[in-house]
């Protein structure tokens, strides 16, 4: 990830991740098409091919999920630190009632932006999407996973 961060380049994408689910769904797939179609002996082999397949599609999803999630709960924890030095008492506690997704869309909102742009937030109902437009000098995040 570039050490310059806007909007259109902040995304980070596992390449390796969505070809290994694809492969694994399709592993699914043809046990569940070698399960049925396949006549003799070994259909309870073959049944337990697809369970098997079916595990992996899940524990593979949730590889990448629950560290995304983590992550996103430490993210919520620095913005926590970080709004109790640059905000107000009263924002401070109006921040507290913002939704995770926009919590974690303010974290690129550099300190001289953050009290205006949450004010904002919390008077329009900006969705992160929203957020993220709205910031026009970048605070990179070039960590997350």
């Amino acid at each position: 990830m570039p050490q310059s961060q806007t909007l259109k380049n902040h995304a980070r994408v596992d390449s390796l991740h969505h070809p290994s689910i694809l492969i694994l769904v399709l592993n699914v797939l043809v046990a569940i098409i070698w399960a049925f179609v396949s006549h003799g002996p070994g259909l309870p082999l073959r049944l337990w091919l697809v369970i098997v397949s079916a595990a992996l599609v899940v524990s593979s999803l949730r590889a990448r999920t629950n560290p995304l999630r983590v992550q996103d709960r430490i993210i919520r924890l620095e913005e926590q630190l970080r709004y109790q030095t640059l905000l107000s008492p009263s924002q401070l506690a109006a921040s507290r009632t913002l939704p995770l997704p926009s919590l974690i869309a303010l974290r690129f909102a550099p300190d001289s932006e953050l009290s205006t742009l949450l004010d904002r937030t919390l008077r329009e109902n900006l969705t992160p999407k929203q957020i993220k437009q709205a910031i026009s000098a970048w605070r990179p995040d070039v960590h997350r996973v």
